[in-house]
Order: structure tokens, then C-alpha cells, then sequence
């Protein structure tokens, strides 16, 4: 039997609560530690992960630039060592192989693989057990939790604004006088402003774009003499990068084999002509051609008896070029590095492009560093003019079936013109691709 004394004493620290702070307290801090724990990691994984999407975004989008001049392998080689270049040294190359930068196309929305595609890069980075290079936890460790494995994935594509493919683009300003119709889905873009009179209709679908829509240049009831405008309305800017390469891709209008030089051309010599009139019959169809200018001198290409197309040619011209009235351009380059504000000028009726119904191939393209002007008539078939200056035309311009305008300058169209989207024979067209996130 218990002693009263030691009873006593046993049930006196049975009932006593001191001490019970120290319990607790432990509890407490092994609470706070483990959930500590766990943030300090995550957090950090997290920033890992924000590096490794970097690290993807920048490797897919020096795929893709890279692959539109090189081959696949060099291509991917070229934005692996981009990576490599700009993380720390603890990396060691593993968060980004070769093995894990393909090349695609953006189908539905979706990635299709094509190792010979220049649309699209994909590339997957990652800190993975696999990989040999695990975020390695601290605290986790407690709960369990050695290593953590974080991937990031991006996808870059190339691709042609709709202004650009087709379309009136100024990087200065469009002023469009009055009576104009502009049909499915033309595009008129400026990255400064766009001055618009009266009457003139957009069908639905066409966009009328700037930086901001609200620099629009209009008169009084603007809008409601402007059938459509509203609607059409965008917010948009682009680099004029294809202006920007204007003088790079005239040069190689020079360079046989060149990769601007477009298919029809099976010469690997270049024709020098001298004399200030040219006729179709001068030019031998495959072949590039060098017009040698004196001076100031300028030259005409006009119609013979038996001839006014100028067809599967390239012909570089370093003065003023004028154009006979009816003349015609099919699978045919003019390119000019004249910096003359009448580097090109044409009366009425000159044709760019063959009326074939929006059909693969017989467009023509006009180059120049300078500026062009036309009288009315105008026509462009799958036509596409570039002008470091600025492009002008006058009444009855028909761009129904294909035109495209691209100026470092302004554009500037009179009355009773007719623009529409194409969506065919504008495969010669010179471009630059642009290139954005798709994944």
C-alpha cells in the first residue's frame, strides 16, 4: 500500500499543469519548422521554375529565328549554346539539350512535330532526377521530400501580319481620299495615322489600324460616311522590319542563288544592258539583269509592237525608272536602290501582277529606296510594291485580286479604288517573318 505522504505527492503531479508551456512550445516550433520548411523550398522551386521558363522561352524563339536562314541542327545548336551562355555554370548544360528543341507547326491550336518546319520551335527545359539535376531540397527533407523535378515548356511560331501580306502599310501615315471600297478583310494599317474623307465603304471583316484608333483623321460625320469604318477599327503597331531589310534584300536581287532570288530565275549569270528604253524583247526570260545608269539618268520600260508584259525576270535598276502606259509585270522583280522620290513613276494602266484569278504564281514585285508614284488605272494581280519613301496613286486603283503596299514613308490613294484579300498568288512576295509566343 501506498504511503499517505507519497500518495499525496503522486497526485499532486498528476494534477499539476507546470511545464505544460515547454510541451507545448516544442510542438510549436516543430509545427512552425516543418511549414517553414516547406515555403523556403517551394519558394525557391518556384524561382527555378521561373528560370527554366525563361531559359525556354529564349531557347524556342532562337530556334525559330535562326532556322529561317539555317539548317535544323544548326539552328537548334545555336539556341542551345544561347542558353548555356546565360545561366549560372551550376546548370552544366543539362537543363537544355539538343534532344529537346524540335521544330513544327501550329495545327488547331496545336503543336504538329515537322523537323524540316520553319514555323515553329518547341522546347522543353527542365531540373529533373532524369536529367541529373534535381532541385535539391533543405528543409523538405524532413517530410520526406529529397529533390524536386520542375519542367517548362514554350513554343515560339513565325508568322506574317495580315497588313503586311496584304494590305495598304505605312509606317508614317495612309491618307485615302474619298469613294474607296475595301473588301473581305483588306487591311489598312499605319504606325502613325490614318486620314480617311467620305464614302468610302469597309465590308466586314476589314480591319483599319494604328497604335491608336483614336488618331483616325476623319471630317465632320466621319463615321457615318465612312459605311463600316467603326467596326473596322483596330489597335495595332508594327516594326517595319521588311523596311528595314529593303536595302539587304536589293542587294541580292544582284546575287544569283541569293535566298530572295525567286524560283524562275534558272541563270546563274547576270545580263548587262545599257540605253535609257527597254522593251520585253530585251530581257531574256530566267535571267537576272543589270541596267547600267549614267548620271542621273533615268530609264523607261515600255510596250513594243508585239509585246507589253515583262515576264520570269529580275532586272536591277540603280536610277528613275518610268513606266509606258499598259505595261505589265509577271514573275518579274524591279528593284531599284534609286533613293529619288520619283524612283518609280507610271501613267495610267500600268499592270503589276497576272489577272488570273488569284491563281499560284505571276505576281510581280516593285523594290525600290526610294519613292513611286502612278496615275489612275493602276492594277495589281498578286502585286506587291516597297518603298523605302513613300507610294502614291490616283483614281481607279483595282487591288481586288491581290496588292500588297508596304512604305517607310506614307501612302497616299485617291478616289474610286478597289481593295480586297486575295488569299492566293502572293507566294513570291518579299517578307520578313515576325514571331510570337504560341505556347
Amino acid at each position: 500500500m501506498m504511503r499517505p505522504a507519497l500518495k499525496d505527492a503522486a497526485m499532486r503531479f498528476a494534477r499539476s499543469e507546470e511545464g505544460a508551456g515547454t510541451a507545448m512550445g516544442l510542438f510549436t516550433l516543430i509545427t512552425i519548422c516543418a511549414v517553414g520548411g516547406i515555403a523556403a523550398d517551394v519558394t525557391r522551386v518556384y524561382n527555378k521554375r521561373i528560370e527554366l521558363q525563361n531559359a525556354a522561352d529564349m531557347a524556342a524563339h532562337a530556334a525559330i529565328f535562326n532556322r529561317q536562314t539555317m539548317e535544323p541542327d544548326v539552328a537548334i545548336a545555336r539556341a542551345v549554346d544561347l542558353v548555356h551562355h546565360s545561366l549560372p555554370p551550376d546548370h552544366e548544360g543539362r537543363l537544355i539539350t539538343p534532344d529537346y528543341v524540335v521544330f513544327g507547326k501550329m495545327v488547331d491550336g496545336e503543336f504538329v512535330l515537322d523537323p524540316e518546319s520553319k514555323e515553329a520551335a518547341m522546347v522543353q527545359t527542365a531540373r529533373a532526377a532524369e536529367r541529373g539535376n534535381a532541385i535539391h531540397a533543405y528543409l523538405t527533407r524532413w517530410i520526406g521530400i529529397d529533390a524536386w523535378s520542375v519542367r517548362s515548356n514554350s513554343i515560339f511560331q513565325s508568322y506574317q501580319p495580315g497588313c503586311l501580306n496584304e494590305g495598304l502599310f505605312a509606317d508614317n501615315y495612309v491618307d485615302i481620299s474619298s469613294n474607296n471600297s475595301f473588301y473581305n478583310g483588306f487591311c489598312v494599317h499605319s504606325n502613325n495615322y490614318v486620314d480617311l474623307q467620305i464614302s468610302n465603304f469597309f465590308e466586314e471583316g476589314t480591319v483599319v489600324s494604328m497604335p491608336d484608333r483614336n488618331d483616325i483623321g476623319l471630317p465632320a460625320s466621319g463615321f457615318e460616311s465612312n459605311e463600316g469604318l467603326m467596326e473596322a477599327l483596330r489597335d495595332a503597331y508594327y516594326e517595319p522590319t521588311l523596311i528595314a531589310q529593303l536595302p539587304d534584300i536589293i542587294d541580292a536581287m544582284d546575287e544569283p542563288g541569293s535566298d530572295h532570288m525567286p524560283d524562275y530565275i534558272t541563270s546563274g549569270s547576270i545580263i548587262e544592258l545599257s540605253g535609257n528604253q527597254f522593251t520585253p524583247e530585251d530581257f531574256t526570260p530566267g535571267a537576272i539583269h543589270r541596267i547600267l545608269c549614267a548620271g542621273g539618268q533615268s530609264i523607261q520600260f515600255k510596250s513594243s509592237s508585239s509585246a507589253s508584259v515583262f515576264r520570269d525576270v529580275v532586272i536591277n535598276v540603280p536610277c528613275k525608272v518610268k513606266f509606258g502606259q499598259g505595261v505589265g509585270f509577271e514573275d518579274a522583280v524591279i528593284a531599284s536602290s534609286s533613293t529619288s522620290p520619283l524612283a518609280f513613276v507610271g501613267p495610267s494602266g500600268v499592270i503589276v501582277g497576272r489577272d488570273d484569278g488569284c491563281a499560284e504564281g505571276g505576281g510581280a514585285q516593285l523594290l525600290t529606296l526610294g519613292s513611286m508614284s502612278f496615275a489612275s488605272d493602276l492594277q495589281a494581280y498578286g502585286g506587291q510594291f516597297v518603298a523605302a519613301g513613300n507610294i502614291s496613286f490616283s483614281a481607279r486603283a483595282d487591288g481586288v485580286e491581290g496588292v500588297s503596299m508596304v512604305a517607310g514613308d506614307y501612302i497616299q490613294g485617291a478616289s474610286l479604288m478597289n481593295m480586297g484579300l486575295c488569299n492566293g498568288g502572293m507566294e513570291d512576295n518579299f517578307n520578313v517573318p515576325y514571331y510570337r509566343m504560341a505556347g
